[in-house]
């Protein structure tokens, strides 16, 4: 695969999502699987969520950290 990150469908795009290591709140803009490989050669993919948060800034976590606002398991 010459690509290193791909992107995926996820049921919370564009919805309020809250990172729970950090508390902090935002619209998950886009999920995205990307290779994260080292310098020796050791492949190896993440799925990282991107959130925008209310100041317009977006961040990365992983998409297991992130859960829809008002939503507890």
């Amino acid at each position: 695969m010459s690509e290193r990150y791909e992107y995926l469908p996820h049921p919370l795009l564009r919805c309020r999502v809250r990172d729970i290591p950090s508390g902090v709140e935002g619209v998950l803009m886009a999920v995205v699987n990307e290779d994260v490989s080292d310098c020796a050669g050791r492949e190896r993919w993440v799925e990282l969520a991107y959130v925008r948060d209310a100041s317009g800034r977006e961040f990365t976590t992983a998409i297991g950290n992130v859960e829809a606002v008002g939503w507890r398991a």
